[in-house]
């Protein structure tokens, strides 16, 4: 059995599309939850509430106006029917700490800005090229270490990864054969990926 020291944060990707969002917030962090959403998955249905709410997000409102509805009001728990997951984005702990609460007693999940142990789950760093995505975590402890990572994964990973993803998707489609002559094959073709030939 593995030990339990360490990072024991549960990795999953998540189908946006078929669940809906509640940020609270409409300042800078607000922004940099819903900007960090949409540049990662623009699938979901996001509810913004704020009784302000900066011009960024307006903008990026205005861009996915089927996606984003923006509610210039304060957080109340009417806002949380049909939430699934919740993001506390204010600049103010007590409020943040009352909108968790609010929150798990609706059984939403929740991420409380600035503030781990109040996190159900964290947003992590994410390295993109095409169809592959990486998340990156450092259980919460520092956000820093994780953009560096992400900047060394996109320096390191080719460009004309998502091309050979296409590719071996294309190969797995065609394989015959039972489940385990199909893995030692696209073992076989993906094993170049531990030589050097694809290092920049």
């Amino acid at each position: 059995m593995s030990s339990e020291s360490g990072n024991q944060l549960f990795p999953i990707f998540l189908r946006s599309d078929r669940l809906n969002y509640l940020i609270v917030g409409g300042g800078n962090v607000g922004w940099e939850k819903l900007n960090f959403m949409f540049r990662h998955s623009n699938t979901g249905n996001v509810l913004v509430v704020a009784p302000e709410i900066k011009p960024e997000i307006v903008e990026l409102a205005s861009h996915y106006p089927d996606k984003i509805t923006l509610r210039y009001k304060s957080f109340d728990e009417s806002d949380l029917s049909g939430i699934n997951i919740v993001l506390a984005a204010t600049n103010d702990r007590h409020t943040n700490t009352v909108i968790r609460e609010s929150a798990k007693s609706a059984k939403c999940l929740v991420n409380v800005a600035d503030t781990p142990d109040l996190c159900d789950f964290y947003l992590s760093s994410v390295v993109k090229k095409g169809d592959l995505k990486i998340a990156i975590s450092s259980n919460g402890k520092s956000p820093t270490i994780t953009k560096r990572i992400r900047e060394l994964l996109e320096d390191v990973l080719p460009d004309e990864l998502d091309d050979i993803i296409q590719n071996l998707n294309d190969i797995r489609d065609h394989l015959k054969g039972d489940f385990d002559s199909k893995v030692k094959k696209l073992d076989a073709v993906t094993h170049a990926f531990k030589s050097k030939k694809l290092k920049k």
